[in-house]
């Protein structure tokens, strides 16, 4: 099975700029009916809906944020009544209310399709057995993949998080092909498939989809050779429907984004204008079919470039490169612009020295920002000779400062010694705040 939708994945560009403008015009006269918050920035800017002709009109339409969610909390963006919202879904924010959407059963029959799409993307049918590790709950990605993967007619393994020894057995003894998870989780199971006596060869995984935080292609090598799987990335946001809004295809040279459904623009995040293909930016979603909530260029802050050139693989959609990050994630130190990214990048290349676990801690002496970042040995090498370790370390330093352009301090740490997440890992510590920001 090459596609889940062929007709729709295989349209010419002419075709799916036609669907799209159809679909704009559908919302933005939906949005300016039934939203209040919609009809007063339109009105504002002198914008009706009759204005909206072709895709190619979108710029002309405002941007919305993740402050006009909360601001609207909870179901002030909601464009349909209560009754037809079958479902609730709310992002983990740390600080301020959270941002809530809501699903028609329409919304989720969508939501399904194009998580369908994205496993048959990796490869994956109805003859597989997926093991999903993505929270169930509130959090998107858990009940995201369990109900594409239901479309798709495979099997799935509702495991959620958490319990990883029962998780290896039940991976084990089930036979599951593929693993949906977070990258950090993946890299967690890697050590407990050694501390609990398995060996990668336990286990019939083909497959593993990644996705809910950045990763580097890096990590994408360390994780295929130690679980032995052919990993792909998977992005979503729960703003937009949840994961299955863009996903890696065999050739792995970027994430299509399912257009049909999510019209993706890059802009300056400073000028606020397009960019062009293949310049980084910020990607910006509009929701062209969504009825329960849907959002007009909302800005995801995640920074990425985008190019719309056919690919090999025979999908028509535009592929958005792998993420740098978020542009509110970004850290300055000392003027200058580092993204964990980066970081994680220039550490990996010493994988045979170092495990893929590290911890970033910013804070500031006087009036200079420091930079500490602690990284774990491999067991092999915590207890070889001193001056091993020294080498290791001063390469370290040499390569993170030629990469970011600052001097950062290198702690090297025991194994298994850092926090480990069954989630999103957290890796930076910015105490630059008083409370200090977990990243």
């Amino acid at each position: 099975m090459k596609y889940f939708n062929e007709k729709i994945e295989t349209m010419s560009r002419e075709q799916l700029s036609e669907l799209q403008s159809e679909r704009l015009r559908n919302v933005v006269k939906n949005v300016y009916e039934n939203v209040p918050y919609y009809k007063a920035k339109m009105d504002a800017i002198g914008l009706k809906p009759e204005d909206i002709h072709s895709i190619e009109d979108i710029s002309k339409l405002p941007f919305t944020e993740k402050h006009d969610l909360r601001a609207n909390y909870p179901f002030g963006l909601f464009a349909v009544p209560k009754k037809d919202i079958v479902r609730l879904h709310a992002s983990s924010g740390t600080t301020g209310k959270l941002t809530v959407v809501g699903y028609t059963k329409r919304d989720l029959e969508d939501w399904s399709e194009c998580v369908a799409r994205a496993l048959v993307m990796a490869g994956l049918s109805d003859e597989d057995i997926i093991h999903n590790a993505y929270g169930y709950g509130l959090f998107t990605g858990g009940l995201g993949i369990h109900y594409g993967t239901e479309k798709l007619g495979a099997a799935i393994v509702p495991c959620s998080t958490g319990n990883t020894q029962r998780q290896l057995m039940l991976m084990k003894d089930f036979g599951a092909t593929a693993i949906c998870c977070t990258p950090s989780y993946a890299t967690y199971l890697i050590e407990e498939i050694e501390k609990y006596g398995y060996k990668k060869e336990d286990f019939s995984l083909k497959t593993a989809i990644l996705g809910a935080e950045p990763w580097t292609e890096e990590m994408r090598k360390r994780i295929e050779k130690d679980l032995g799987v052919d990993t792909y990335n998977i992005y979503g946001l729960s703003e937009i429907s949840g994961p299955g809004v863009a996903m890696e295809c065999s050739e792995k040279n970027g994430s299509h984004v399912f257009e049909d459904f999510f019209y993706p623009e890059i802009i300056d995040p400073v000028t606020l204008e397009p960019v062009p293909d293949g310049v980084k930016g910020e990607l910006v979603f509009t929701t062209l079919n969504k009825q329960g909530i849907p959002l007009i260029r909302y800005r995801t802050r995640d920074i990425t470039s985008i190019t719309h050139e056919k690919c090999k693989c025979g999908r028509v959609f535009a592929r958005i490169s792998r993420l740098e990050g978020r542009s509110d994630d970004m850290l300055i130190i000392r003027g200058v612009n580092v993204f964990p990214s980066q970081i994680e990048t220039v550490l990996l290349k010493l994988g045979d020295y170092i495990a893929p676990q590290y911890q970033v801690i910013v804070d500031r002496v006087g009036s200079l920002d420091t930079i500490e970042i602690q990284v774990e040995l491999k067991d092999e090498m915590f207890s070889d000779e001193i001056k091993k370790i020294e080498t290791i370390q001063k390469q370290l330093a040499q390569d993170m400062q030629s990469s970011i352009g600052i001097n950062a301090k290198i702690t090297l740490v025991s194994p298994s010694s850092l926090p480990r997440t069954e989630g999103k890992a957290k890796r930076v510590i910015d105490k630059r705040n008083k409370e200090g920001i977990l990243c």
